[in-house]
């Protein structure tokens, strides 16, 4: 069932979704005690599935926070690619998601920046104007990258 949940995911396909949590109520449950490459939530974030990260995260908020085997948040995937709109509705869950670091030791302003995704960094240092001081190797900032 899991993996009808990442096809999915990769689709964006609420109504699947809808589907297969009633079949199993605690699958987004069941999916945070697994160690995954990326979540559904990190899917669909990436590919810019606004409905389907928004339903995800009326459902089970805390997935916000899981990181992947590289570190990132699924704010960090949708920082780099500049989807501003799910960006939104991650920070509405849980602000503290702009300080979290993946394994490079960047945060998603980190991130944004060095994509340049200027209407993202933008709104994220609104968010969390600390977070914009936060440095990576050699001191650097987002100003830098």
């Amino acid at each position: 069932m899991e993996s009808e949940l990442h096809v999915a995911a990769v689709k964006g396909n609420v109504p699947s979704l809808l589907e297969l949590l009633t079949k199993d109520k605690l699958l987004l449950d069941r999916i945070m005690t697994k160690k995954h490459t990326e979540s559904p939530l990190h899917i669909a974030a990436m590919l810019g599935h606004l409905d389907f990260v928004e339903e995800v995260l009326a459902r089970k908020a805390e997935l916000a926070r899981e990181q992947d085997s590289q570190g990132s948040t699924p704010l960090h995937l949708t920082a780099a690619k500049g989807y501003l709109n799910i960006v939104t509705s991650l920070l509405r869950v849980n602000p503290d998601i702009c300080i979290v670091r993946d394994k490079y030791e960047r945060n998603p302003l980190h991130v944004a920046a060095m994509k340049g995704q200027v209407d993202v960094l933008e709104y994220l240092v609104q968010a969390r104007p600390d977070a914009a001081r936060s440095v990576v190797e050699h001191g650097q900032t987002i100003l830098h990258l």
